[in-house]
């Protein structure tokens, strides 16, 4: 397979498969060659699952949007029955999925083809992506470099080129932060737009949305219009969308918008150089198409913030536990674990019922706030993440203190987690690289519900300052 065809996005394969000029094996074949040359370098990929893929690319595969184009699952809620699921942890052993996932069914609906599994850290907890059992997944920007968390293995393979989309999850920006590390398209969708069913009604409270990392606005888009919608039984649904489709959306310019710009943190921590610079950039470029600009401001108690975030996140991590447990059919002890794990499991352990719900309320009024703050703009613009891609190590904890990586992110990811909380959608889209040919994403949060406005400005800005030329150092 040339490198051209190889850089293609989901949608450009997919149209070679429709219109003959490439089968399914091919495709398949190609991206299991790239995954074989380029993960000894990255380790993104930790399951290879490649006879699974031949046999369905050789077979009658669904005739949908994407028939024939290879896809890789996160390994961390995307399960796909009889294959290897452990979520990053030494304590799911050599643990296989005794049921498949309605996300995972949807993506297979559509034609895509699962290669393997990647990369993810234990649990999903950390903006990096760097297990115990795995080791860490490398930037292909800079190898010593994190490729972010949680979705980091996924973001690596499709920035390197192995695959051109891959799923991803988003309980605290693991979609948005991997997709500024690694120069890549991250849309987290409103909460509830892409079921958890069978085996989850909602993650964590409602903080988790399901998607993928892709290279392009109109692949974003059109995995969305194949994935999202309830399933009967789920708890709650996103609002419909207004129009035909995602892919309508982001194929057609919006008009002017009023984009808010916050440079700040909302939590007072400071913000690097880099990411406000390309922030600012991304202002000048939308005011530019003729969208008006004006400066915005989010006073949020920051200690409070992550007070209660910490303890919602906790309590998530205990009930993760607690149902690895049951899958496993034995009780965990502090050595199955990493030690931030435990630490932050042992404090979702330690809260009662009481103190779980109040910090669930006081989230809860922290997102009025936001959502009423919304009523005056369009979409909001801040950097996606404080700092640049971390070097590797950054969010490692010491013994006597194995919280301390987790707080450390707190000044790392202060824009991605209130949107969790709102359940609001948000944009990770791949403007700039700094000086050091590092990644900088820049985020669009909208209101929720409303990801079509999103699409359509993300459209616009790919179509303007177009990223698709731009080539890792490590790729195919």
């Amino acid at each position: 397979m040339s490198d051209d065809t190889a850089w293609l996005d989901a949608t450009g394969q997919a149209d070679l498969v429709r219109r003959g000029e490439i089968s399914p094996a091919e495709l398949v074949e190609g991206a299991i060659a790239r995954i074989e040359k380029l993960n000894p370098g990255l380790n993104a990929v930790i399951h290879e699952l490649y006879e699974h893929a031949r046999t369905e690319a050789a077979g009658d595969l669904p005739d949908g949007p994407f028939r024939g184009v290879p896809i890789l699952l996160k390994d961390l809620g995307a399960e796909l029955a009889g294959t290897p699921f452990c979520e990053g942890s030494d304590f799911a052993g050599d643990y296989r999925s005794t049921v498949t996932q309605e996300l995972t069914l949807r993506f297979q609906r559509a034609g895509f083809v699962i290669c393997g599994k990647t990369n993810t850290p234990e649990f999903g907890i950390l903006p990096t992506t760097e297990p115990r059992r795995f080791g860490a997944t490398h930037n292909p920007w800079h190898t010593g470099h994190s490729t972010g968390g949680s979705s980091g293995g996924s973001a690596a393979a499709v920035a390197s080129g192995m695959v051109p989309v891959a799923h991803a999850n988003d309980g605290g920006g693991s979609i948005r932060i991997p997709a500024s590390c690694c120069g890549l398209v991250g849309l987290k969708p409103t909460r509830a737009r892409v079921s958890t069913a069978p085996r989850y009604g909602d993650l964590m409270g409602g903080l988790v949305a399901e998607h993928v990392v892709t290279r392009s606005v109109r692949d974003s888009a059109a995995v969305l219009d194949a994935v999202a919608g309830p399933v009967p039984g789920d708890p709650y649904w996103a609002p419909p969308r207004r129009g035909a489709s995602f892919a309508a959306a982001a194929a057609t310019a919006p008009g002017p918008l009023r984009v808010a710009v916050m440079t700040a943190s909302p939590t007072g921590s400071a913000v690097h150089a880099d990411c406000v610079a390309a922030t600012e950039q991304t202002a000048a470029l939308c005011e530019a198409l003729g969208h008006y600009v004006e400066p915005a401001s989010m006073e949020v108690d920051g200690d409070l913030f992550t007070t209660h975030f910490i303890n919602v996140w906790a309590a998530g991590n205990a009930w993760a536990l607690a149902d690895w447990e049951e899958r496993v059919g034995r009780t965990a002890t502090e050595v199955d674990v990493e030690p931030l794990s435990w630490a932050l499991i042992s404090l979702g352990r330690s809260l009662d019922s009481g103190a779980y719900l109040r910090s669930q309320q006081e989230l809860q009024k922290l997102s009025r706030g936001i959502a009423e703050y919304f009523e005056g703009i369009d979409v909001l613009l801040t950097p996606t993440l404080g700092e640049p891609p971390a070097p590797l190590g950054t969010f490692d904890s010491p013994a006597e203190s194995p919280l301390d990586g987790l707080f450390r992110s707190a000044a790392y990811v202060p824009f991605t987690p209130p949107f969790n909380v709102t359940g609001q959608p948000g944009i990770s889209v791949p403007l700039h690289w700094n000086e050091a040919g590092l990644p900088i994403g820049s985020q669009f949060v909208g209101r929720f519900g409303d990801e079509e406005t999103l699409l359509a400005l993300a459209g616009q800005l790919e179509a303007a300052a177009p990223w698709s030329d731009r080539r890792p150092p490590v790729s195919a």
